[in-house]
């Protein structure tokens, strides 16, 4: 199949990267893939939950899409008083992935939260927060270890995702929302540096799907990750 915007079956969007888009957040970025944008700060805070173990700390996330992020204006969270079910799995999501790259009993009694708002949503919205969000999170690591509160960052590894799908029986790398809307099958990937998974989500939301097209999907992301992981070096200056 012919994709909208011409691009090969496993070819990324083009992906841009602006770190200190902030001013005041101890880590932050812009993240653009294609016309997906999404704003990663990272804030630290010098407590943790009470179920972290004493002497560790903690990573989490917030998600969220302004109103005009898409086609149509959505209503805020506060405005229905309680966060929407998808913001809430999505937040989840990026929590999980981000605490797999840190050193918890490095970071120290410590909390860094992960706020990602969506500010323009075509497809691929989640994984954006995870790949931007690392960058949030490596960058306030690396404040805290050159403004002497950190020995060394508790940064173990990168942290990429990217989402891959079938479309019109064809899969695909890094849906669009025109791509994605219509997806028969939807997988989203999220990998270490080594190449290792560190969540996969896969839906058959037109049909069901085998063991085989699956892997086919993993070694597409595989690939995406690889390519994002070279974006997060560069906007990082190499290692974080």
């Amino acid at each position: 199949m012919n994709r909208a915007d011409g691009r090969a079956f496993d070819q990324l969007r083009p992906v841009k990267i602006t770190t200190g888009f902030i001013k005041f957040a101890e880590g932050s970025c812009l993240i653009e893939c294609g016309d997906t944008k999404v704003l990663c700060c990272a804030s630290v805070e010098d407590k943790t939950p009470p179920h972290v173990p004493y002497g560790e700390g903690w990573v989490t996330a917030e998600y969220s899409m302004l109103p005009r992020a898409n086609r149509e204006r959505s209503r805020r969270d506060v405005a229905k008083l309680k966060l929407s079910p998808r913001s809430a799995e999505i937040q989840r999501l990026v929590g999980r992935s981000l605490r797999a790259a840190v050193d918890m009993k490095k970071l120290g009694e410590r909390t860094i939260t992960i706020d990602c708002d969506v500010l323009q949503g075509d497809g691929g919205t989640r994984t954006a927060s995870v790949t931007g969000g690392f960058i949030a999170l490596a960058l306030a690591c690396k404040k805290l270890a050159a403004d002497g509160v950190l020995g060394a960052s508790p940064i173990r590894h990168y942290v990429t995702g990217v989402s891959a799908g079938i479309v019109e029986d064809t899969a695909l790398l890094d849906l669009q929302y025109s791509e994605d809307s219509r997806a028969q099958v939807d997988l989203n990937c999220v990998m270490n540096e080594a190449g290792e998974l560190i969540e996969l989500q896969g839906t058959g939301e037109g049909r069901a799907f085998t063991p085989a097209e699956q892997q086919e999907l993993v070694r597409l992301c595989a690939k995406g990750c690889r390519e994002l992981l070279a974006v997060q070096r560069e906007a990082l200056g190499g290692r974080f």
